[in-house]
């Protein structure tokens, strides 16, 4: 079998080449370009809440499952208006009124501590607020 020398690199060749690439793709850049402190940036803004959209504890999360309160993408909307003209206010704690449906908000958090329907609520009193906002 005859072959030409040239056609074939030697391991040592195929070594520096590859060391070679290595020392081009080095640096904290990932394949795709980004470094890896970019990349974590990038995941740590998508995990932070929007600052204009309410969050749901648990226990609101339950009231609302609970008492069969499903609430509309326009209601939702209402309820981060509300909230945040609340804390516009100074109000730490507020009691939000959408149509027939309340929620007691933390607006330093923003988020819902628990949630009912105006008709459930006994005798319509509500305690450790600071304000309340109809929207």
């Amino acid at each position: 079998m005859n072959v030409k020398n040239s056609q074939f690199l030697s391991i040592e060749q195929l070594q520096d080449q590859y060391l070679k690439q290595q020392k081009v793709n080095s640096g904290n850049k990932a394949p795709q370009g980004m470094s890896f402190e970019e990349i974590l940036q990038k995941q740590q803004v998508n995990r932070q809440p929007s600052a204009e959209n309410v969050r749901f504890s648990k226990h609101a999360a339950n009231r609302l499952n609970d008492r069969n309160i499903e609430l509309t993408d326009r209601q939702l909307e209402r309820l981060n208006d509300g909230t945040k003209k609340a804390g516009e206010k100074g109000i730490r704690d507020s009691l939000v009124l959408v149509d027939q449906l309340a929620f007691i908000v933390n607006t330093k958090s923003n988020t819902v501590i628990t949630a009912m329907d105006q008709t459930e609520a006994d005798e319509n009193i509500y305690t450790n607020i600071d304000g309340a906002v109809i929207i």
